[in-house]
């Protein structure tokens, strides 16, 4: 059974992952609108990828015997000043999950609870993966700075993302 302590910070989790597919897929809602299919399924692609996560973590609750709480989830952003805002702000919002789930480990060694802490190992290593990607292709607009036709190169390149859920195994439940 799953301590009280770390089945709320787990709900709180499992909802942020959720906001986290809810700012992608406005993110991705908003490359629509300027054009840049590619970019725009990059963030479908990363939609996918933190329903994926919520849905681990939803999984992980129902196993150790805990109740999901889902709550309320606030409105992202919907507009942003040019294309490069958005993989900014993602980089950052990363940076914000990777402090999360650090801390959820925190919480999980001083509980002495081996389980929650072996599981998020998996997240740990993950978070790694996510702030890479997202950071990549902020460096690569920071490099073209207003070069349309390398901005529309990007496009192509983003466009071909595909989500591939991990491979079952260890903690790869989903």
């Amino acid at each position: 059974m799953i301590s009280d302590t770390m089945q709320a910070a787990i709900n709180e989790q499992i909802n942020a992952e959720l906001f986290s597919a809810y700012l992608y897929m406005s993110m991705s809602a908003y490359y629509q609108s300027v054009n840049l299919p590619g970019f725009a399924n990059w963030m479908r692609v990363q939609v996918q990828e933190e329903m994926f996560h919520a849905m681990k973590f939803y999984d992980y609750m129902i196993e150790r015997g805990g109740t999901v709480n889902l709550v309320t989830i606030d409105g992202p952003p919907t507009v942003w000043p040019d294309p490069a805002q958005p993989f900014t702000d993602a980089y950052h919002h990363e940076v914000e999950v990777t402090r999360r789930i650090y801390n959820l480990v925190s919480q999980a060694m001083e509980e002495r609870d081996y389980a929650t802490n072996t599981f998020l190992a998996w997240f740990v290593t993950e978070q790694v993966e996510e702030e890479a990607n997202t950071d990549a292709v902020v460096r690569q607009l920071k490099l073209i700075s207003d070069d349309r036709s390398a901005l529309f190169i990007i496009d192509r390149e983003l466009a071909t993302r595909v989500f591939v859920p991990p491979a079952a195994g260890a903690n790869a439940a989903g």
